[in-house]
């Protein structure tokens, strides 16, 4: 069983990320794909972060809206069960720990989120423990003149190991002892949750940009005003 550990603050959930699920989809044939709510995001700034059920009602409901995802997601309440700061290598071992052994796993990131990757918990234990497949921008046809590639190749070179190596076959870098890292390259949808709250804050429609149940709950609840 190929599995995909998807995490994120999702404040709120966007149509962005529900193409990027997609697209992971069609690149790796993965059996199953984790949409993984943070609790308590441990690098954010919690005061326009909207509460943790709500965030993983609103990710529910984005799945709900599109019968592709009924094949092969599950929104998991893994973080928001646990007490304390959400670290992923602590959700990382939990599937570890109850999926079957032979069970292969990936971690899904935003490139942005990954150039930051060194900043969390026990980083160094994840190139270890999991494939990583990072979501980049168009560009990776030519790697070498891609901006978001370059910044995760010296990233790698710099944080992690040296001794990464990229291979266009894959399109990702792969390393004698350490886990593989994949990038994964889309078309960008022009959309961020940090645009999305600017836009609630200034009365804009959203409307585009969010699937229409998560629209109706951000109206009602009132959140990100």
């Amino acid at each position: 069983m190929k599995t995909g550990l998807f995490g994120g603050t999702f404040n709120p959930i966007h149509l962005g990320h529900l193409k990027a699920i997609k697209e992971v989809k069609k690149r790796f044939p993965l059996d199953k794909i984790y949409i993984i709510p943070s609790a308590i995001p441990p690098h954010k700034d919690q005061t326009d972060v909207a509460d943790a059920n709500e965030r993983y009602e609103m990710v529910k409901m984005a799945v709900k809206d599109d019968s592709e995802f009924k094949e092969f997601v599950e929104i998991s309440d893994v973080e928001l069960k646990r007490s304390g700061p959400s670290y992923t290598i602590d959700t990382v071992l939990h599937y570890k720990s109850i999926l079957p052994e032979d069970s292969s796993f990936y971690l899904i990131l935003g490139i942005d989120a990954f150039l930051e990757v060194n900043t969390w918990k026990l980083y160094m234990n994840l190139f270890d423990l999991i494939p990583f497949i990072i979501i980049t921008r168009s560009g990776i046809e030519n790697y070498k003149k891609n901006e978001g590639c370059r910044a995760v190749e010296e990233f790698l070179f710099t944080r992690i190991s040296a001794k990464y190596r990229f291979n266009s076959k894959i399109s990702g870098y792969v390393h004698e002892y350490k886990k593989t890292v994949f990038m994964l390259d889309i078309a960008p949808l022009d959309i961020s949750s940090t645009m999305i709250r600017r836009d609630i804050r200034e009365n804009k429609n959203i409307g585009s940009l969010v699937p229409v149940a998560v629209n109706s709950f951000i109206e009602k609840k009132r959140l990100y005003l």
